[in-house]
């Protein structure tokens, strides 16, 4: 995660235009649902905000380090990692 982020902010503008700020949106929305998920799952579901383009990095930052905290087990954190991965790979950082 902390890789991916760090690609992401040493990314030019014009790469995160053509779709990796996007990815990394729809990753760290993923994540966070993930996280509210597990933290009540009977609670309302709220959607992370689009903070723009060169806020997508921390919004990743922020969404996986919140489910970090709260993951049961490793069977949820290999999910975790293989949605980074995979998130990573289509974004071309």
């Amino acid at each position: 995660m902390e890789h991916f982020a760090d690609r992401l902010r040493a990314a030019p503008q014009s790469r995160l235009q053509r779709g990796a700020a996007t990815e990394a949106l729809g990753l760290a929305r993923e994540l966070a649902l993930r996280a509210q998920r597990l933290e009540s799952p009977a609670g309302p579901l709220r959607e992370m905000p689009d903070a723009g383009m060169f806020a997508a990095a921390d919004q990743v930052m922020v969404a996986g380090n919140d489910l970090a905290l709260v993951l049961a087990d490793a069977g949820e954190l290999a999910q975790a990692v293989g949605l980074v991965e995979e998130a990573q790979r289509r974004a071309g950082v």
